[in-house]
């Protein structure tokens, strides 16, 4: 959308909450103004003096931005993991570093990155950033503006506050992130979960919960504010497209809601799992960098014409979580909010990070972090490929296509347990599906479902559920999951009949994620024997 036929944000203050309205400039942050002046001699704030801070610079070897191969792996031998721990070539790097006083004045500064600072952060940053978004998200007004913060859990706390006031509810997927919850409902905010399918949260259902809210029976005002994990959902791993988020923006629009787009996956999106043996490293060359970004479904900025996004980034994902750094793009009128919030908070994010991250993108340009995005987002395939190897390895995964639920029209991998010789149990059959999953299509999570209907004590009353039971024989045995009900946007525990685990491929070794499927295999197996 070209720049002179889009619109400025409309004015959406309506949303704001009591404690949103009522905040004011910090008095000595509103000093900050005047820090351009041309000769200024200030002597208003406690700032230290940078000649005693104890760094003279800081630095380190930077992996160059085409570090990681942009062509999956393809078909691997069973071997294949031992490679990839050990065969490693040797990282190539440069160095970057950052001096306390530069000799160019636009340089990234030490000094100033140490320093108490502006909460919107350093402004070679704030100007990758900027360019950034507008290259990729590319919203759909003219004045998008963007704030750093520290990380999406901060983003969505400030976003929360700022919109919510003590006993509103806001919309989310039924599965949704916990830690988004757990910070809510301490202030009075509580969750309305929307079904949800293959790409996240359902249009149909969310419309038909607005059109039929009753406000005396649900005891509460109809929610004006929805929070969302669309790319890679935490727990799910689903992807939503183009189409549904056209929808659902249009919904919103219709409803007056605004969205908080919670996205830290989002350039961990991937290709449809393929089982090993359709997989052929010589099928499909290396896409460019442009393709990727092509290929990516757009973020709901590209369709916000009216500026009631509130998109969430971070670099926790795709450079380090210890880094806490993120940032907004929204409104101008919003990123003002969020900034007055962040003066008398965490004020700016940590000036170590900032320097760093900031001298790492503007060596690497955006063609560099791009293509480092562009790798990343395979060497996550290869992981998702070979962890759903592993459970190809441990049993026998029939292929079937979803029919009710979450999961209708999904291509789902049911698991029954491979015959293990005459030693095989006779207390169940071979036969007998234990769990299934929708192999994900971004992010870092593997989401299963289990037939607990197929275990022999299900008409049993036991005292707790079976998905907890066996979530502490798995961990007992050596491996740690999250339990499903943590994820439930209604804090209902499900009956001894369900259940659900996440389970993360993203962090450990190869020969850790084998060992890991094989501990689940043989404590699963077990545990479907008991009587």
């Amino acid at each position: 959308m070209a720049q002179e036929k889009r619109e400025k944000a409309i004015d959406l203050s309506h949303h704001l909450s009591e404690l949103s309205k009522a905040r004011q400039t910090s008095p000595l942050k509103g000093l900050a103004k005047f820090f351009g002046q041309p000769g200024l001699i200030s002597l208003a704030g406690g700032m230290p003096s940078e000649a005693y801070f104890p760094f003279a610079n800081i630095g380190g070897d930077a992996l160059i931005p085409d570090s990681f191969a942009v062509k999956t792996a393809g078909q691997e031998s069973s071997l294949s993991w031992f490679w990839k721990l050990f065969g490693k070539t040797k990282e190539r790097t440069n160095p970057i570093v950052i001096p306390k006083f530069p000799s160019k004045p636009d340089e990234i500064n030490l000094a100033t990155a140490l320093q108490y600072g502006t909460s919107t952060g350093l402004p070679q940053l704030q100007k990758f950033i900027d360019e950034f978004i507008e290259k990729v998200y590319q919203p759909g007004y003219s004045d998008c503006a963007s704030l750093i913060q520290t990380g999406n859990t901060d983003g969505w706390s400030r976003a929360m506050q700022t919109l919510c006031n003590p006993g509103e509810l806001i919309l989310t997927e039924d599965w949704t992130y916990p830690s988004a919850l757990a910070s809510c409902r301490p202030l009075g905010v509580d969750a309305v979960p929307i079904a949800m399918d293959k790409e996240g949260m359902r249009s149909d259902e969310l419309r038909k919960v607005l059109a039929e809210w009753d406000e005396k029976a649900r005891g509460a005002k109809r929610p004006h504010v929805m929070y969302t994990i669309p790319v890679g959902q935490n727990p799910s791993g689903a992807t939503m497209g183009a189409e549904r988020k056209k929808e659902i923006y249009d919904i919103c629009v219709e409803y007056d809601i605004i969205i908080v787009e919670d996205d830290p996956y989002f350039f961990l999106q991937m290709s449809e799992y393929k089982p090993k043996s359709a997989r052929d490293m010589q099928s499909a060359p290396a896409e460019s960098d442009v393709q990727f970004l092509a290929k990516l479904a757009p973020t709901f900025v590209k369709f916000d014409y009216q500026g009631r996004v509130i998109r969430l980034d971070t670099f926790s994902k795709y450079i380090a979580p210890g880094s806490r750094l993120g940032f907004f793009t929204c409104s101008p009128m919003f990123s003002e909010r969020l900034q007055r919030q962040g003066e008398t908070s965490t004020q700016a994010p940590c000036g170590f990070g900032q320097s760093l991250i900031a001298q790492l993108l503007t060596t690497w340009k955006f063609n560099g972090y791009v293509r480092w995005l562009h790798g990343l987002a395979t060497q996550y395939t290869d992981r998702r490929d070979f962890f759903i190897d592993c459970f190809a390895e441990e049993f026998h995964l029939q292929l079937t296509t979803g029919e009710r639920g979450a999961w209708a029209g999904c291509t789902v991998y049911a698991a029954s347990p491979k015959p293990r010789g005459d030693a095989m149990s006779e207390k169940y059959s071979v036969g007998t599906k234990m769990f299934s999953f929708v192999p994900p299509t971004s992010g870092m999570f593997l989401w299963i479902k289990m037939n607990f209907e197929n275990h022999p004590s299900i008409k049993s009353d036991p005292e707790e559920t079976l998905e907890m039971k066996l979530w502490t024989k798995i961990a007992e045995a050596g491996v740690l999951i999250a339990p499903g009900w943590y994820f439930a946007a209604n804090e209902d525990i499900p009956d001894a009949g369900r259940g659900h685990f996440r389970i993360s491929f993203s962090n450990a070794e190869y020969p850790d994620l084998k060992k890991a499927v094989q501990i689940f295999s043989k404590v699963t197996r077990e545990f479907f024997e008991q009587q």
